[in-house]
């Protein structure tokens, strides 16, 4: 009973020596707390480094394997590309030589045989003088035409001014101006005149009116039944002074109805046509022997369309010629 009254005595003294010690012990706890975790922070970083540098050693082993794996499949694949071009390059120059050999060997011997050659370039010749030949005396042809279609228009146009001035004519009390009395022989205008005839104008033709009457109209059932003129009655007025041409000629002229022309009829290239054709044909004979025959019967069929073309450019130039003198004197 004693010892519990002294611990009873003792117990506020005790209480707050238990507080005290224990605030001094919360302090050094505190203390060890903050260094046990400073210990265990270094701790789990050192750890976690080590095993971040571990997993990077390891990340770059596979790199390193995996990147020699695509290189050397990527190597592969460039050295197959290289040997197949290779191989591609070497038939491809195996298949030109052949070729070369193949084509010089059919060159020589049906296209540049030197007899066939020689026999071609001889007909060639030929018939390049012949047509020479021909387009020169054709040329001379056309020269003479139009030196003689010029003389012969500028005589038409004397002769028609000759016509017009037929007024200027000497009589026997007035000389003319052609025939002067102090000239020693008179103008050859004078003689021109003297031949010439006096140009005179035709007065075309007043046709009769048609005159419609009542009745006619009365019996009329349809609007198309009326009576009507196909032609409208010509103007009675002078005509004009002056080299001019009729009007129903001018008219015939202008409405004339289309002719065909050279080009229209026949094409411009027959005689490369016939060529063609002629050659088609030897090349589905497949007749490489008899080369002679074969130039001479060419050279017959050139020769010949070549006087068909002269003739139908012959032809063509008279009819070209006609229409472009139509025209100056429409314009005239």
């Amino acid at each position: 009973m004693a010892t519990l009254a002294r611990l009873q005595a003792r117990s506020t003294f005790i209480g707050h020596q238990y507080y005290y010690r224990n605030s001094v012990v919360d302090v050094f706890r505190k203390k060890e707390y903050d260094a046990a975790v400073k210990i265990q922070s270094w701790f789990r970083g050192c750890q976690i480094r080590a095993y971040i540098r571990y997993l990077q050693r390891v990340v770059i082993v596979l790199q390193k394997w995996w990147r020699g794996y695509s290189a050397r499949k990527h190597y592969q694949l460039i050295v197959k590309l290289a040997y197949y071009t290779m191989k591609m390059n070497i038939y491809n120059a195996m298949a030109v030589r052949i070729q070369r050999r193949w084509r010089g060997y059919r060159i020589r011997k049906y296209c540049f045989n030197y007899f066939y050659l020689k026999e071609y370039l001889r007909a060639v010749s030929e018939t390049n003088d012949t047509i020479r030949e021909a387009l020169e005396e054709f040329a001379d042809m056309k020269e003479r035409e139009e030196k003689k279609a010029d003389l012969e228009r500028e005589e038409k146009k004397r002769d028609y001014q000759a016509r017009k001035m037929h007024y200027l004519l000497s009589t026997k009390q007035i000389p003319g101006i052609y025939n002067s009395p102090f000239r020693k022989e008179p103008d050859p205008w004078e003689l021109r005149l003297q031949k010439a005839k006096p140009l005179t104008h035709r007065r075309s033709q007043v046709k009769p009116t048609r005159s419609v009457q009542l009745s006619s109209w009365l019996a009329c059932t349809s609007a198309r039944s009326f009576p009507r003129s196909e032609f409208l009655p010509p103007i009675d007025r002078k005509q004009c002074q002056g080299p001019f041409r009729d009007i129903a000629e001018v008219l015939k002229q202008r409405y004339k109805p289309l002719e065909p022309t050279l080009r229209s009829e026949e094409p411009i290239n027959e005689l490369k046509a016939a060529r063609e054709d002629f050659r088609r044909q030897e090349w589905t004979k497949n007749i490489h022997d008899n080369m002679i025959s074969r130039l001479y019967c060419q050279h017959l069929i050139s020769s010949q369309s070549m006087e068909n073309y002269i003739q139908k450019l012959d032809k063509f130039y008279k009819e070209n010629k006609r229409r472009q003198k139509c025209k100056s004197e429409v314009k005239v």
